[in-house]
């Protein structure tokens, strides 16, 4: 029981990566807040966080309207006394297909959804965490935040944005002992998925065959997104802080323990590959070889 007694607020949490991250929480002695669009399927999620035993309570609302987030947070606060963790999974893929022949509305919706999205939940819960000072905040990323991803250039550049939010507001409340990490879940099949396929040949080449390829082989494991949602809402990741974390291809199980040892290296983070930055990784790598 890693969260027992705590709350963790997840977004997007009617289907997929969010409901899965919900249900584990709540194995894990959790109760929920969970806020979607779709109300019939927080409905379904909130059936099965009772039937574990844990408390719940859920809303419908848009997460691109920072009033509707600050009317959500107030009411978990009124439901639950606390929030512990949030966890930011809502976002969408946006339109599919060369930038030049993007729709602009559904571009900018795509960051509405997915960066603002984010910023929203993190400004209203921060305040609390920093009076309490204790948090743990949790920004899922990946999808071509560290490489570029032709043909999805607005969810590419939300999910890039995010990871830089991410490594700042943890800079900005270390002194008041929250963390914030973003968790680069990989190749799970979710509904985005399904949208790459239909899309077709606006998806790209490589995109393409690389979610056919994915439907066959059945995509990577889920059960390690949400073990390393745990991990890092949990006393167990410590002060670990300011990272993009790989659910399927970092050694982040060892990582007991060894938190400032991580912090206090570039590893796991966004940084310009030049020799300043270079040099010193290779160090810390134990391949340095002089030059």
């Amino acid at each position: 029981m890693k969260l027992k007694n705590k709350v963790a607020v997840i977004t997007g949490a009617g289907r997929g990566i969010g409901k899965s991250v919900a249900e584990g929480f709540a194995q894990e002695g959790a109760d929920v807040a969970l806020i979607a669009r779709t109300e019939a399927e927080l409905n379904r999620t909130a059936e099965t966080i009772r039937a574990i035993g844990r408390r719940v309570f859920f809303i419908q609302a848009d997460l691109s309207n920072p009033a509707s987030v600050e009317n959500f947070v107030k009411a978990t606060l009124n439901e639950f006394g606390q929030i512990d963790i949030l966890i930011n999974n809502a976002g969408i893929q946006g339109p599919i297909g060369i930038l030049a022949e993007n729709n602009s509305k559904e571009w900018t919706h795509t960051i509405s959804v997915n960066l603002l999205g984010t910023f929203f939940c993190v400004k209203a819960v921060l305040p609390y965490m920093i009076e309490r000072r204790q948090g743990k905040i949790i920004n899922l990323s990946g999808g071509g935040a560290t490489s570029p991803r032709p043909h999805f250039s607005a969810y590419a550049a939300s999910k890039a944005a995010v990871v830089r939010l991410t490594e700042t507001v943890a800079e900005e409340v270390k002194p008041f002992n929250v963390q914030v990490n973003a968790i680069a879940p990989g190749a799970i099949n979710t509904r985005m998925l399904e949208e790459v396929l239909a899309a077709g040949d606006s998806a790209g080449e490589v995109a393409l065959s690389q979610a056919i390829r994915q439907k066959e082989i059945g995509g990577d494991s889920l059960d390690s997104v949400v073990s390393l949602a745990i991990f890092l809402a949990s006393e167990e990741s410590g002060s670990l802080t300011g990272k993009l974390i790989s659910a399927q291809h970092d050694p982040w199980r060892e990582w007991a323990g060894k938190a400032d040892e991580l912090n206090a290296t570039p590893l796991y983070t966004i940084r310009r590959l030049d020799p300043f930055t270079i040099k010193p990784l290779l160090k810390e790598l134990g391949l340095e070889t002089g030059g």
